[in-house]
Formats: structure tokens, C-alpha cells, sequence
């Protein structure tokens, strides 16, 4: 992760921007010959992830270029891609996506098509390397979860057109207005999970980023506005549930300004070196404890989320937990069909789950029905325009040239005039936020004032 595991909760700002520190993250880890090196970038231009390409590379290591933009745009376009497209050594594998539902938004087809190849590849080695392993009886004892690299892509159908009949696509709308609605009334939405709280942990804290939204915020901050939707595993401490979630200790960075000046960073970043180590990570409390912040707001929900009968298992322990101080209650169950909660609200998204060495399906499942849901409430909260994810926030290169590129294919007007008109944008935005003021979006900002002077 480009930043380490802090960049789980909150992108560390110009991170992406700096293949150093791809490599040297990477030498950190220990790579080496024997080892597999997946450099994953939706948009295959990311300077960060092709520095770590390299580094897999000159380390002996087999190395993997994963994007979903079309090779040949790529290689036309963007040098450091082409260098590493055209470098024989490096396997590229091109899931191009095409046109998005949302212009300028990865989250859904894109992520989703490179969790189900990257995916379905780890689990191919896993069976493929049981198979060798074991004797006849075990082997066959281990029952239909391994499956071939073949059976994935049926399975996979199976799944969309599962989730795409009237009853799930019904489920989704109603659970986007039940959002919609806390959350135009000031309230807060508090997810309860445990063996998928990573995937809800992803949708909802890269919902800040690409949707302009407070992030989320440490136990210690009593600041910053609080993020529209937070995590929680009631089953566990904070510390526990970090551990649980990444299913090893966190990887936080530890660096100090000698690195920083060593891999040539810019001056803001050895001047204001960021806290990213696994202490900052724990001051995040997505466990069991307490927390106010997250009931004492007007029309606050508790949403508990899990496979079959764990969302109602999450349910209760968060009831123990938490008392009753939210609002709402709510439970999104998929999978199998569970029993029915005593909440205000149920969601169930009936599908079939089958087993898998890593449980590939149920991570997919959650991911396709909350990137919907989160997606279609930004759109009712007016976070799109058209198509276009507008609402972004151009924190690093990679998003300024997407804002610029989103900015120029919404008016017609040319890239070049489009960039300076973000850059006037980006700067009435600060001092907006400086006068401490409700900051728009920078990109439709400048729209906004392209379309004023008649484009």
C-alpha cells in the first residue's frame, strides 16, 4: 500500500507520486528471488506501484504489472507505463475495464475485476500446491472448494445475475435511501462486522476521497468533523481487531526525516514528516469500545453487516456493547437467508456463497452490494454530475490529472485550459477551508466557472 496500512483508513497524501518510495517500501519487505511481485494500478500510470514493479524486478523477484486501462492507450501516452509494458521481463496482465459507470471512479469495475483475477490466481496456487501435496483421502476430504482457474469466470456470472434480480436490486435501493436519509438529517451511519470488516473498512473509508466527505477520524480528535459512516467489530478491542482484519500486525511506516531526505522527497514531506506507524493505526478504534462520537448526533444508525447469521450475531454483541444509543438499527445479511432481526430495517441479499481457500466470493459479494449502495447514495447526495465523479479531491498527480481530464471531457474545452482552471480552483478551495468555510469540490468548481464564461 502505497503509505503502508495507515493508507487503509486514509490516503497519505503524495504517496502515489513517488516511485523511491514504491521501491523502497518494497526493499523494506525483504523482497527477493523466489518471491511474486503484483503491482496493482486500476489506472496502470500510478508512479508509486511502477516503482515497485522495478524493484521486484532488480531484486530477482517474478514480477506482475496489473491495469485496467488498454495497453496500447497506455503505451501511447504515459512513458513510465510504456517502459514497463515494453520491458520483456515483467508479465502484464490488462483486465481493461471500458467505459466506467461513474467516469473517474475505480471502485467498482475496475477494483472488483482485479480482486476476482488476482484473486481467483491465488487461490488456483493454493489448490494446485494441496493437490501435490496431499494424499488421495485428504485431498478428497477438503470437498468442493477447489476448484479449477476455469470454473471462476461461470461462478463469477452466477454471482452478478444473482445479485441483479428484482429482489437484491430492490434491497440495495431501499438500503441507498435509508442512507440518504440519515445522512441528510446530520446523522451518522456506525457498520458492525467482524470476518468482513475489511471489505466494509475499504468501501467506506475510500468513500472520503472520491466523494469529498470527512474521513475518518482518530479517537483522540474531537476536531475534525466526523466521517458520515465509520467501522466497528464488536467481538474485539481495537488492537485485536486490526490484527483480525489484516490477519497479521499492522504496517505502519516508521519513517523519519533521514529517509525522506535519502529518497529525494520534496520539502513539505521533511518538513512535515507524516505519523504513519502502527500507533497512529490503533488510534483508529474500529473495536468494541465505546464511542460517543458516533451516537450523541441527531438520527445516528448502528448497521450491522455480515454472511447468513452473523449479521444478527454482529447485531447483538453491538447491542451489548454499544447500548442503546443509536437511533436506528438495521442488518444486511448476505448469502443465505437468516433469521429475522428485531431492527428497524433488513437487508438481505440472497446468493449463493460457495467455498473457496479464501473465501473469494463472500469478499466480492460485500464489495459488489456496498460499492453499489455507496456509489447510488453519492449520486442522490449530488456528488456526481452526469456521469462524472466530480466530487474528488486532487490530493496527489494521479488525481489532479483525472480532475483536469474530468474537467476538460465535461466542458470540451482543451486539457491545458482545463488544468489552470483547476489550479485557480484548488486555491479558492484552501482559502475557502482556511476562513474555516464548507469547501466545494474543486473539479466542479471548475466546471462551474469554465461554463460561466461560455467555455
Amino acid at each position: 500500500m502505497a503509505g503502508g496500512d495507515f493508507a487503509l483508513i486514509k490516503s497519505v497524501e503524495g504517496f502515489e507520486d513517488f516511485p523511491d518510495f514504491g521501491r523502497y517500501q518494497l526493499r523494506r519487505a525483504g523482497v527477493g528471488p523466489g518471491d511474486v511481485v503484483t503491482a496493482i494500478t486500476e489506472g496502470g500510470e500510478t508512479p508509486f506501484v511502477i516503482g515497485t514493479a522495478w524493484e521486484g524486478l532488480d531484486a530477482g523477484a517474478e514480477v506482475f504489472f496489473v491495469y485496467n486501462n488498454p495497453t496500447r492507450l497506455l503505451a501511447e501516452h504515459v512513458q513510465r507505463s510504456r517502459e514497463v509494458i515494453e520491458e520483456r521481463r515483467i508479465r502484464k496482465l490488462d483486465l481493461a475495464t471500458g467505459p466506467m459507470a461513474i467516469t473517474g471512479s475505480t471502485r467498482m469495475q475496475a477494483t472488483t475485476a482485479e480482486l476476482l483475477v488476482v484473486g481467483a490466481a491465488l487461490e488456483t496456487a493454493i489448490v494446485r500446491i494441496l493437490k501435490e501435496r496431499l494424499g488421495a483421502a485428504q485431498w478428497k476430504g477438503l470437498g468442493p472448494s477447489l476448484r479449477e482457474a476455469t470454473d471462476y469466470h461461470g461462478l463469477f456470472v452466477g454471482l452478478l445475475h444473482e445479485l441483479s434480480r428484482a429482489e437484491a436490486v430492490d434491497a440495495m435501493a431501499r438500503l441507498t435511501r435509508y442512507e440518504e436519509d440519515i445522512y441528510r438529517a446530520g446523522g451518522l451511519v456506525t457498520y458492525a462486522a467482524d470476518s468482513v470488516l475489511l471489505d466494509v473498512l475499504t468501501d467506506t473509508t475510500e468513500r472520503s476521497p472520491t466523494f469529498m466527505i470527512p474521513a475518518f477520524r482518530r479517537g483522540d480528535d474531537t476536531l475534525s468533523p466526523r466521517s458520515w459512516a465509520f467501522v466497528k467489530n464488536p467481538l474485539r478491542s481495537t488492537r485485536e481487531a486490526w490484527r483480525a482484519l489484516l490477519e497479521r500486525e499492522p504496517r505502519g511506516l516508521d519513517w523519519g526525516p533521514e529517509i525522506y531526505a535519502k529518497l529525494n522527497a520534496p520539502d513539505r514531506l521533511r518538513a512535515c514528516v507524516p505519523k504513519l506507524d502502527n500507533e497512529q493505526i490503533y488510534k483508529f478504534r474500529i473495536g468494541g469500545e465505546p464511542d460517543a462520537s458516533r451516537t450523541d448526533g441527531v438520527d445516528s444508525a448502528l448497521v450491522a453487516i455480515g454472511i447468513g447469521a452473523e449479521a444478527g450475531l454482529m447485531l447483538d454483541a453491538a447491542a451489548e456493547m454499544f447500548g442503546t444509543g443509536f437511533e436506528r438499527t438495521a442488518v444486511i445479511t448476505i448469502g443465505a437467508r437468516a433469521e429475522a432481526a428485531y431492527v428497524d430495517e433488513q437487508f438481505e441479499f440472497d446468493c449463493e456463497l460457495v467455498d473457496s481457500p479464501l473465501r473469494l466470493w463472500e469478499h466480492l459479494a460485500v464489495k459488489l452490494v456496498l460499492n453499489t449502495v455507496s456509489t447510488a447514495t453519492m449520486v442522490r447526495m449530488g456528488r456526481v454530475l452526469g456521469n462524472a465523479m466530480v466530487w474528488l479531491s486532487p490530493s496527489n498527480k494521479k488525481l489532479i490529472d483525472r480532475g483536469t481530464r474530468l474537467v476538460a471531457h465535461t466542458t470540451r474545452c482543451g486539457y491545458e485550459r482545463a488544468c489552470v482552471e483547476l489550479h485557480k480552483a484548488m486555491d479558492e478551495v484552501e482559502r475557502c477551508s482556511a476562513r474555516g468555510e464548507q469547501a466545494p469540490s474543486p473539479v466542479a468548481l471548475a466546471i462551474e466557472q469554465i461554463e460561466s464564461q461560455g467555455r
